[in-house]
């Protein structure tokens, strides 16, 4: 059977499901926050050493103001009241892409939570927080070639925001959209990858289980035969 090191998920749905059950694209993310708790316990249980949560994307700029701050004000009370179940539970936090873009205040929270988190080693959670694979891309080569480097797969690896991470197994993309949205495109060219169509408020425990197993049953050849 196939071991499992590194989950990544694109947590697709969430306004709609808001818009379909409560009227509010808000409120969907809001609810979306208890299916992340229902597949960090699994992970834990699994044994999965990494887990990549796309939460903010660098296309994400685009939706309305009033979306924008729900989601952040929503970050910043999770990782406020989640913190000591992190602590607790052995979970490091790791932020993937551009935070210097955010309000002083954040950006401090999210240096904090990384700080406090530094040295569990039960689970890491990487969250993709204006993250976009095509600007992680371009930095990587830029910061290569600044520092005079040999054009190498390793070279730029050393410069991703995934350095020292493995790439992910599997990718999982709820909401019944198949496309990979500007997500991990390097780290990803030899994941296997599970569209879902249930939006990602309706991704239940079992889900996640029926997903895992089938991916340790696939035969993976990497090129090979």
């Amino acid at each position: 059977m196939n071991p499992i090191k590194h989950v990544a998920i694109i947590m697709d749905g969430n306004g709609r499901w808001g818009i379909k059950n409560k009227g509010s694209r808000n409120l969907g993310h809001k609810e979306g926050l208890k299916t992340v708790q229902l597949v960090i316990e699994e992970t834990i249980k699994e044994k999965i050493e990494y887990l990549t949560l796309y939460t903010f994307s660098t296309e994400n700029w685009k939706r309305p103001q009033k979306e924008i701050i729900f989601l952040f004000d929503l970050l910043e009370n999770f990782l406020k009241k989640r913190i000591h179940y992190l602590i607790e539970n052995g979970i490091k936090l790791k932020i993937i892409g551009d935070k210097y873009v955010f309000s002083k205040k954040l950006k401090s929270l999210l240096n904090e939570s990384e700080k406090k988190t530094k040295q569990n080693k039960t689970l890491q959670i990487n969250l993709a927080i204006n993250y976009g694979s095509k600007k992680e891309i371009i930095n990587a080569f830029r910061l290569s070639f600044k520092k005079k480097l040999k054009l190498t797969e390793k070279n730029i690896e050393k410069y991703l925001y995934t350095q020292d991470i493995p790439n992910p197994d599997l990718l999982i993309r709820t909401g019944n959209t198949k496309r990979l949205s500007n997500f991990l495109l390097w780290q990803m060219a030899y994941t296997e990858i599970f569209f879902e169509k249930k939006l990602w408020p309706d991704f239940k425990k079992n889900d996640y289980k029926n997903i895992l197993t089938k991916f340790k049953l696939l035969k993976r050849n990497f090129g090979a035969i």
